[in-house]
């Protein structure tokens, strides 16, 4: 079985993760299940359906995973901005923007964060967060107003070569 298929579940695996290693994993963890699971796996063709059926349950659990992941990298990236937020000769009031940024709803940092330290895309985020691109759009055009807003009213003056605009609401 495990020779019948394997190509078949690689090539679904690969079609659906980012990375090859990704895929990899898709089909290594496929293939164990099968494997515990023997006696549970139907013959001929039947087969091969059972296993794409496994490898998509594995699939969503790496998604899962992979969204947990970006939430604590978020976490992390506070922590981060924390370190930083005294750096001498910054010129920059990075102690009040981390503070405001904490402020903001979970979904709003996570897609500021998606932006602005992970370098993603709308396409990118919309694929890591399973939403489509129109709601990315939506979504990120408010967090970043409300992130504005929020800044405007704490009266914070900075400058990031023009990133943020607290006037405009924006990020460019």
């Amino acid at each position: 079985m495990y020779r019948a298929t394997y190509g078949q579940i690689t090539a679904y695996a690969a079609r659906r993760c980012d990375s090859p290693q990704d895929a990899a994993d898709v089909v290594a963890e496929t293939f164990a299940i099968a494997w515990r699971r023997i006696a549970e796996v139907p013959e001929g063709e039947q087969a091969t359906l059972w296993l794409y059926g496994v490898a998509r349950k594995v699939l969503a659990n790496h998604y899962r995973g992979e969204v947990r992941r970006q939430a604590r990298s978020v976490e992390l990236d506070a922590e981060m901005a924390d370190l930083y937020e005294a750096a001498p000769d910054s010129g920059v009031e990075l102690t009040a923007i981390a503070q405001i940024f904490r402020t903001l709803p979970d979904a709003d940092r996570e897609l500021l964060s998606l932006v602005a330290w992970e370098g993603l895309d709308r396409q990118q985020i919309a694929t890591v967060l399973g939403l489509s691109r129109n709601a990315v759009r939506i979504r990120l055009h408010r967090a970043r107003r409300r992130f504005a807003r929020a800044l405007a009213e704490a009266d914070v003056h900075f400058a990031l070569e023009g990133r943020l605009t607290p006037a405009e609401g924006r990020f460019s």
